[in-house]
């Protein structure tokens, strides 16, 4: 029997860093995102030798453990895969177990669509359906959550965990006490089909260690340092924004939005924006976009502009030469889903 999962990958719209404490916690967070048909996979294999096999068939990577209740964290690439393991064994299991856990990804690590926390939803989900454990969309989000910010100490938010485990657009509010209250969108597919036409996915081929990025904003917002927090709190605003642009239908006022938040997102911590970064937003402006935005905490990855009317084929072209490629993609309405062979 082989169980597997998949989880999507997701586009954050507007907001993206108010979901992290401290400034969740201080101000409360809003952000807009939607997940789009990139994925990651978990395959679980169980075996009876004792035997605790992880796999990363695209770099070739293979980590071998002795069957315990608890792995030891050593800051290697397996951490993810042996502190998701460490959690269920402790918290549902109580006994050792034996497996083999195959995991693929289709964005790199580091490029701003929340690939490891959706990685760990598609982890925990496969052990969801191997061991029937008791864990609906929003338990399954905050354990993944709980796994990485607090077992595991990376840096970040909560948005991506949720993302992945419900998907589709969805409208996401964070509190202090880790309060979070997903708001799916009712959006009509036409608007759905032109809003997947007119932004432009892009990738930089570059990647960054967000964890970085992530501490210089929680810093600012520490020290109250007052440009971070205005930028943030216009950040926060913009989730509104483009929400009831996207409901209205009034598209075409998206890329007006993301060009005024380029400025607040570059506010928000040193790093965020690079060089290339700039001149990538500088060429597709001088094309036809209205606006974009870089996915995720910023300094590498992908980056997304709205081009309205029949611009984005002038501005692919235009960006072609840049060093990076055009990422091909849809929307998607589902989250998290599991399955077994037989």
């Amino acid at each position: 029997m082989i169980i597997r999962s998949k989880a999507p990958f997701r586009i954050g719209l507007a907001g993206g860093g108010t979901d992290v404490s401290p400034y969740s916690d201080m101000f409360g967070g809003c952000i807009l995102n939607a997940t789009v048909s990139l994925y990651a996979y978990a395959n679980i294999e169980p075996r009876n030798d004792n035997k605790i096999v992880f796999r990363i068939p695209q770099t070739g990577e293979e980590y071998i453990y002795d069957s315990a209740i608890e792995l030891t964290i050593e800051n290697d690439k397996a951490d993810l895969m042996k502190g998701l393991y460490n959690r269920v064994v402790k918290d549902f299991i109580k006994k050792p177990l034996s497996l083999t856990l195959t995991c693929a990804m289709e964005a790199p690590f580091g490029s701003g669509l929340g690939t490891s926390s959706t990685l760990a939803v598609a982890i925990l989900g496969a052990y969801t359906e191997w061991l029937s454990l008791p864990l609906g969309e929003y338990d399954l989000a905050f354990l993944a959550y709980q796994i990485e910010r607090e077992d595991l100490k990376h840096a970040g938010g909560k948005q991506d965990q949720y993302a992945a485990a419900f998907g589709g657009f969805n409208f996401m509010e964070f509190y202090d006490d880790n309060k979070v209250i997903v708001n799916p969108l009712r959006i009509r597919n036409e608007i759905i089909n032109e809003l997947s036409n007119n932004l432009l996915l892009y990738y930089t081929n570059t990647s960054r260690n967000s964890g970085d990025i992530i501490a210089k904003q929680q810093q600012n917002v520490k020290s109250q340092k007052e440009k971070s927090l205005e930028a943030m709190h216009q950040i926060k605003k913009q989730a509104y924004e483009i929400k009831e642009a996207i409901l209205k239908n009034n598209l075409d006022e998206i890329g007006h939005i993301l060009h005024r938040g380029w400025t607040y997102k570059r506010d928000m911590a040193e790093g965020i924006t690079t060089p290339i970064f700039e001149e990538l937003y500088n060429t597709a402006i001088s094309a036809g976009s209205t606006g974009g935005k870089i996915s995720g905490a910023g300094g590498g990855g992908y980056v997304f502009f709205y081009c309205p009317g029949n611009t984005k084929f002038a501005v692919a072209q235009a960006l072609h030469c840049l060093g990076g490629r055009i990422q091909p993609y849809s929307f998607t309405k589902k989250g998290l889903e599991t399955w077994h062979t037989k």
